[in-house]
């Protein structure tokens, strides 16, 4: 913490410093200011200073012998004399640009004088040190012309001119310029060379010539997140690099963003439905049991301490076509933001804290010990980046939120999301079997079969035995059920159960798992003939994705096209012919309650009674699954996502809803911090400029954001209207009647107290949620009401002029501006069909005439989409434009979105 040398205060990060005396009134603070500036500008440096070398090191590690593990040998090592120098010539193309690092040599043990290495950035000769950086932004502020002069709005970070909210770029012309060349994927050669055109440069008035100045200037004169440090780990006798950051400084990033400063949340609450307190809801993270257990084992030994949940997620993914090139990205975020605000990348509330190896490790050929090597190195790596939250979880630390508030938070490691393979290796058990209970892999079909989580202290004595021996360390692994792994990440983290942190996937383990292997079952047992038939004649509805050639021939579907296909894949199969004459009864019923589970465990807000309802769904596809056993389909349901079902509704108990963790949201990640990273180098030694551009990239949206938050209009033309001082005078006089001689004379004499004031460019309407987060609206699914509208096709929407209106209708009762002809479908049944809980409805016909009327268009609540009565065979000569005509009976489609299922049901 940084403390005031003016008021003494200590409650300041380095920025919050600056921010502080640029917008104090304090004259003991101002008089710092004017002296800080008055330093900066008669301090100097050579230009072409060195600065330190690059050199990547940390303190040994203890060796460990895996000979007897078949694991070869491998410790950590970093570079101690390796350096990495750039070239200085300032005309080179992309590929010049790149680092150049020296062959990788075993370090020195003596020398621990260098904790660890960061990055080097595009010039040996730039030194990049956050804390210079700190410091040197922290005296370039605003010069006080005079004592007592109110500072502009716009002094804070880096601004040395009250002018130019845009600095440390001369104009808004050079800064967006800027902003353009690094966030719309243009290269570094071609810039340089659209800048080195003659006269392009001057004409736009831009401090830099070329993409290395460009980049110079972002490396040292913009703050950002933490910076990447790189280290290497040798298995079996090879050096692998892993780049990370800081896991703290990470989490303090988050924690004191000022975008996130009015949503955080500090303490866990227990929410009810009922003045009795029997229905608990469940929505946030903050609102299920973990946090509430965690709180109240933490308060025994730190009392009034805040935890902040850690959610790490990690997942594999290739980033290119051709060459099978890999990233492994580890994102990071905190329970303490708000998950709609959390899932949403534009809010950038996830940070990229590592790129893990991705070696397949090629030269172990023995397959068992290269798995086991594998599963080793992931670990060690892991433990690298995530050891730090050891002594923060325990101890604790201070940390500020973006208001300034200071509390003692413990980060806790609290949730790891990711898809099965990234579970099985996380909890080192076998592939299989289940990453959470102790359930046997043959009987994972079974709901009835009894369970229990698997006991984390059985397992940490079994990972104890290493001290033992090898041979005893594997046996007792064995005896465990997991795989032997040395020093596992979750191993000495504070109040934390890995078993327990793996969290449900709906992407994988819903629409990637099940649903793929329904889309299978039911192409065998229907038909794909018959199903890509329907498909092609269901009618057209926003909500609807119509796919003309079928589903059945699809492969490599990503999860949105599963989820459209959900959306009509019960109403097509209604009616449908099975093999050998079976009733379609248990199929539906299966299907049906599959998916009810499908949208049921996506409900953003859970109650018990919810919860209820998501076992019942799940109960009941059980007792119907052995239509697919019949037939021959499938044999059995040993499936480990089928069974991963079974936990979802105690781990929505614990950690509140599964859009707090969904792996859908991590994914999205992928494509600005590891496709499009990738995409901006050279290919050659990708991942150090991977880190380097991203460092740029979020230091530019950082700056970006600072501008729109401090950039400032003054006020001279409204002060020489006296149109401020008009208002100001009408709100204090806002209880008596104001003359306009009156008005004028009282706004003469008020007095404007400051010469700038923050403007908006954009006003927007937003619907707020339930949380008050103001984002797009969340519907809150806990009320199931019998529908009360009727259904109707309509056929035009039409205008009445306006004098035609005023002949036809009195004065008193003119007619809407819009109307619409509507032909009427019967009312809703009393009750939906027991076997897919879908209604059926008909076209209402009198005396051989479709009913028709004319309604406002204001009357129209929604769209909603008609499945056709198929009957045993799809008529050929329907079509997806005519079945609305040719069809007479219809099933109204409840799964096209949330709230036709919540209202449909």
């Amino acid at each position: 913490m940084v403390q005031c040398p003016g008021c003494l205060r200590d409650l300041f990060s380095a920025t919050g410093l600056s921010l502080h005396l640029a917008k104090t009134s304090d004259l003991r603070c101002k008089v710092v200011l004017a002296a800080s500036r008055s330093n900066h500008c008669t301090q100097s440096s050579p230009p072409h200073a060195p600065g330190p070398p690059y050199a990547l090191s940390s303190p040994p590690h203890d060796d460990m012998d895996m000979q007897d593990l078949e694991d070869g040998f491998f410790q950590l090592f970093n570079e101690d004399s390796g350096q990495v120098y750039l070239p200085t010539d300032e005309s080179s193309s992309d590929e010049d640009d790149m680092v150049e690092e020296h062959e990788w040599e075993p370090p020195v043990h003596g020398d621990k004088s260098v904790p660890g290495g960061e990055l080097p950035t595009d010039d040996p000769m730039d030194n990049d040190d956050n804390s210079t950086n700190r410091e040197t932004r922290q005296q370039v502020e605003h010069r006080i012309v005079e004592q007592g002069r109110i500072n502009n709005v716009n002094a804070t970070y880096g601004i040395n001119d009250a002018e130019n909210p845009y600095a440390p770029f001369s104009s808004q012309m050079d800064w967006e310029i800027a902003q353009w060349a690094k966030l719309r994927g243009l290269s570094s050669t071609a810039f340089s060379d659209l800048l080195s055109i003659d006269g392009v440069s001057e004409c736009l008035g831009l401090s830099y010539k070329n993409s290395r100045e460009l980049d110079r200037i972002i490396n040292k004169q913009l703050p950002g997140r933490p910076k990447f440090h790189r280290e290497q780990i040798v298995v079996a006798g090879e050096p692998f690099d892993i780049f990370y950051r800081d896991v703290i400084e990470c989490i303090k990033a988050l924690y004191g963003d000022p975008d996130f400063m009015e949503f955080l949340v500090f303490t866990p609450e227990c929410h009810y439905t009922d003045d009795d307190e029997t229905v608990r809801l469940f929505s946030d993270m903050h609102t299920g049991k973990w946090w509430w257990n965690t709180q109240k084992q933490l308060d025994k030994q730190k009392p009034g301490a805040t935890i902040v949940p850690v959610i790490i997620s990690t997942d594999k993914t290739q980033v290119t076509i051709f060459c099978n090139k890999m990233a492994y990205p580890v994102y990071l975020t905190i329970g303490n933001i708000p998950k709609e605000i959390r899932r949403k990348p534009s809010r950038r509330a996830q940070i990229l804290l590592a790129y893990l190896p991705t070696t397949r490790l090629e030269h172990i050929t023995n397959k068992a010990s290269c798995r086991r090597s594998a599963a080793n190195l992931y670990h060690a790596c892991m433990v690298r980046v995530l050891s730090p939250l050891e002594k923060a979880g325990l101890d604790g630390l201070a940390m500020h939120s973006g208001d300034g508030t200071k509390r003692h938070c413990h980060p806790l490691f609290a949730c790891f999301v990711g898809d099965y393979p990234e579970q099985v290796l996380a909890t080192a058990v076998k592939t299989t079997e289940c990453p959470k209970c102790d359930i046997p892999p043959d009987i994972l079909e079974s709901s009835v079969a009894p369970f229990e989580m698997e006991d984390l202290d059985a397992v940490l004595d079994a990972l104890a035995a290493i001290e033992v021996g090898d041979l005893e360390f594997v046996q007792a692994c064995r005896d465990a059920g997991i795989k032997p792994i040395v020093h596992p990440f979750w191993e000495r983290l504070p109040y934390v159960n890995i078993f327990q942190a793996v969290t449900p996937d709906i992407l994988h383990q819903l629409y990637q798992g099940l649903v793929k292997h329904l889309l299978s079952w039911l192409a065998q047992a229907c038909g794909p003939a018959e199903i890509d038939a329907r498909c092609r004649r269901l009618p057209p509805n926003h909500h609807i994705r119509l796919f003309m050639k079928g589903i059945t021939g699809l492969s490599c579907l990503s999860g949105t096209e599963h989820a459209q296909i959900c959306r009509f894949l019960l109403g097509i199969i209604i009616d449908i012919r099975l093999p050998e004459n079976l009733a379609s009864a248990r199929l539906l019923r299966a299907v049906h309650s599959l998916l009810d589970f499908l949208y049921l465990a996506q409900y953003p807000c859970h109650s018990s009674e919810t919860l209820s309802l998501l076992d019942e769904a799940l109960t009941l596809f059980h007792d119907n699954k052995q239509i697919f056993v019949d037939p021959g389909i499938r044999n059995h349901f040993n499936l480990p996502k089928l069974h991963a079902t079974q936990h979802y509704a105690s781990m929505i108990r614990l950690y509140g809803t599964t859009d707090n963790y969904n792996t859908e949201y991590t994914e999205c990640l992928h494509i600005d911090l590891a496709k499009d990273a990738y995409c901006a180098t050279n290919h050659k030694d990708e991942f150090v400029q991977m880190t380097q551009w991203l460092e740029r990239k979020e230091k530019i949206v950082c700056h970006n954001k600072f501008i729109q938050c401090a950039k400032a209009v003054s006020i001279q033309s409204l002060i020489s209207d006296y149109a401020l001082a008009r208002y100001v005078t009408q709100k204090n006089h806002s209880d008596e009647p104001l003359s306009h001689r009156r008005l004028e004379d009282l706004a003469a004499n008020v007095i404007v107290l400051f010469r700038s004031v923050p403007v908006y460019h954009k006003i927007k309407w937003l619907s707020v949620d339930a949380q008050g987060h103001s984002d797009p609206l969340v519907t809150v699914d806990s009320i199931h009401a019998k529908p009360c509208y009727r259904v109707g096709q309509i056929r035009t929407i039409f205008s009445i002029r306006e004098r035609d209106a005023q002949s036809m209708f009195p004065p008193t009762n003119q007619p809407p501006k819009h109307l619409a002809y509507v032909e009427w479908f019967t009312a809703f049944p009393s009750t939906p069909d027991s076997r897919h809980g879908m209604y059926k409805i008909s076209r209402f016909v009198r005396l051989g005439e479709r009913v028709a009327s004319i309604i406002p268009v204001s009357n129209i609540v929604r769209s909603i989409h008609l499945i056709p009565k198929f009957g045993l065979v799809a008529p050929r000569h329907w079509t997806s434009s005519n079945v609305l005509e040719e069809c007479d009976s219809f099933f109204i489609n409840c799964y096209i979105d949330r709230y036709s299922f919540v209202a449909l049901r």
